[in-house]
C-alpha cells in the first residue's frame, strides 16, 4: 500500500514512517526570515511522533489550537512525553554545515545558560555536534534527521547528502539533547512558528476525540 504524503513547501513528507515503531507526521512547517524585504525560506520541518503521545497530554483536552499554540506548558509536556520522536529537516536554501552548526550552538547554549545547565560537559558535547556538521555542505533537498528514542536521553543525528553515504552522530549529553528538542518543539521559543501552529492544530483535533 502506498504511503500517503503531505507537501511542505513543495517538499514531500510521508504521513507515516517506521523507526523502531510506526510514527505519524503530527506537525510540519518551515524556518524562514525576511531579509531586505525578501522572504527567504531555509528548510522545511516534519515532526513524527508515536500516536500514543495523545494519551500523555489528556490534561489539555478541549483546548483550541490557539490556546495550545500559546501554552508553553503543553509543549513542555509534549517534549517530556515518554514516546519516540523524529524530526526531519529538508534544506530549501543551501547552507554550509558550519553555518547550521552556529545556529545549533547559539540555540542550545543560550537555552542551557538561561537554565543554569551549561557546564563543561555540555560545552564539550555541543562542540562535537558542531564538529559533526562543520565539513558538510547542504545543497537544496539535503536531509537532516533527529531521532529521539522514547526512554533514552540521546539523539541520533543523520545527514543525507546527494551522492554520499549517510553520516551519523549520537548526542549523549541529556541537557544538550533536551535543548535540541526545545529548539524544534519548544512552543514560543521554537525556531519555527509555523511548525508550532501545525502541532497545536493537530493536537487540538486529536484531544477533542
Amino acid at each position: 500500500m502506498a504511503t500517503e504524503e503531505v507537501l511542505v513547501d513543495e517538499i514531500t513528507y510521508p504521513t507515516k514512517i517506521t523507526t523502531t515503531k510506526p510514527l505519524s507526521l503530527l506537525g510540519h512547517g518551515i524556518t524562514d526570515m525576511v531579509i531586505h524585504f525578501i522572504h527567504v525560506k531555509f528548510y522545511s520541518i516534519g515532526v513524527y511522533l508515536e500516536p500514543e503521545v495523545v494519551g500523555h497530554l489528556q490534561q489539555f483536552k478541549g483546548k483550541s489550537a490557539k490556546e495550545l499554540e500559546e501554552n508553553d506548558e503543553f509543549f513542555n509536556a509534549l517534549i517530556s512525553a515518554p514516546v519516540e520522536k523524529f524530526i526531519r529537516l529538508v534544506v530549501i536554501k543551501e547552507i554550509k554545515g558550519a553555518q547550521y552548526g552556529v545556529q545549533i550552538e547559539t540555540a542550545v547554549r543560550d537555552r542551557l545558560a538561561a537554565e543554569d545547565k551549561y557546564e563543561e560537559e555540555e560545552e564539550e558535547a555541543l562542540e562535537k555536534v558542531i564538529e559533526f556538521f562543520q565539513s558538510k555542505y547542504f545543497k537544496k533537498h539535503s536531509v537532516i534527521t533527529y531521532h529521539f528514542p522514547a526512554n533514552s536521553a540521546t539523539a541520533e543525528i543523520v545527514v543525507s547528502l546527494e551522492g554520499k553515504e549517510d553520516s551519523k552522530y549520537v548526542v549523549e549529553n541529556a541537557n544538550v539533547v533536551e535543548a535540541i528538542k526545545k529548539w524544534y518543539l519548544g512552543g514560543s521559543s521554537a525556531v519555527s512558528s509555523s511548525t508550532i501552529q501545525s502541532l497545536a492544530s493537530t493536537f487540538s483535533q486529536e484531544l477533542s476525540k
